[in-house]
């Protein structure tokens, strides 16, 4: 019997930090903002966003004079563009100080592109001649995140825009949240074998790999100190769900899971559900098609283990993300 206590999906209790200035709070340079309404009509109903903005943190204020990454892409420095003899790193670094040892009670990250503070990828540095390098950099506020916080999902707001990648940072999101409160908050080797179970679906339509190689972890789990497993399952599971999962993955994962009805669901509409899970396999329809059609065989006459798999619902439905996969 499980004995866990899963985190209600309808819940907003789910804490996501943000720049401030996707929230809509007025604190960038030319002193306005860079309102996301992905972020604010759809995202805020489910995630509790707590904003965030290295800059005003710093106490640079705005409006201010343009910020610009300068010298080495891996380790660069932070100053103002008309003022280049200021060097302004260690103001940013120690006004995010705080907010990076409050991370451990977020569940992810959503940044600003391009930012010097919290561009994720792709941050031009320039040079001392005014060109940018060639290589790009990353943020100071968002290189400091993911070194201290490496499982964390982060990514940035305008990627998000991609359905693909939405869905994966959500599910990621999700992921992330459920191992905390149920396996971390009071560790047992028990309760990290039920989340496993849980998500097993989940992590073999993203990785065969993972799948096997987890479920050969635990399967020797207690030989080893539970601190040490957890060390190990955590970053491997993260890992695996760092990208969006293929149609490849997803059309295994549900011929496997109907493999379990071929007793209790009859043999015509055992077909039907093939031909669906093909037509999705092709591209001809989402995903949440057939996932809607098997979850309605699985809640008649599947079993409390195929009702646990949090492959059928491993976010809000209201979410709308299966309807583009």
């Amino acid at each position: 019997m499980n004995d866990l206590q899963p985190t209600t999906l309808s819940q907003a209790s789910i804490k996501v930090g943000i720049s401030a200035c996707l929230l809509g709070h007025e604190v960038r340079y030319n002193g306005g903002h860079s309102q996301s309404r992905l972020c604010l009509d759809s995202l805020s109903h489910y995630f509790s966003f707590t904003p965030f903005c290295p800059e005003m943190a710093a106490g640079l204020g705005t409006p201010r004079p343009v910020l610009r990454l300068t010298g080495d892409p891996t380790s660069p420095r932070l100053i103002y563009t008309d003022r280049p003899e200021q060097d302004l790193t260690e103001q940013l670094q120690q006004g995010f100080a705080d907010q990076l040892h409050q991370g451990d009670q977020l569940d992810g990250y959503v940044l600003m592109k391009n930012s010097p503070s919290c561009g994720l990828e792709r941050v031009k540095v320039y040079q001392p001649n005014g060109h940018p390098h060639i290589d790009r950099g990353r943020g100071l506020f968002a290189a400091a995140l993911k070194e201290r916080f490496p499982l964390l999902p982060v990514e940035e707001e305008g990627r998000l825009n991609d359905a693909h990648l939405r869905e994966n940072f959500v599910l990621r999101v999700y992921a992330h949240h459920n191992f905390r409160f149920e396996v971390l908050a009071n560790p047992s080797y028990h309760r990290l074998l039920q989340f496993h179970s849980s998500y097993k679906y989940v992590l073999m339509a993203h990785s065969q790999k993972a799948y096997k190689t987890l479920g050969r972890l635990l399967g020797e789990a207690h030989k080893n100190p539970l601190d040490e497993v957890i060390q190990l399952y955590f970053p491997q599971l993260m890992a695996a769900l760092s990208a969006p999962a293929r149609r490849k993955g997803h059309t295994n994962v549900l011929m496997h899971l109907l493999g379990y009805l071929k007793r209790s669901v009859p043999g015509e509409a055992r077909q039907h559900m093939v031909e669906i899970i093909h037509r999705y396999r092709e591209g001809k329809i989402p995903l949440i098609t057939p996932l809607t059609l098997l979850r309605h065989y699985i809640d008649r006459e599947g079993n409390d283990y195929l009702r646990a798999q949090r492959y059928l619902q491993p976010y809000p439905e209201d979410l709308g993300l299966s309807n583009q996969l």
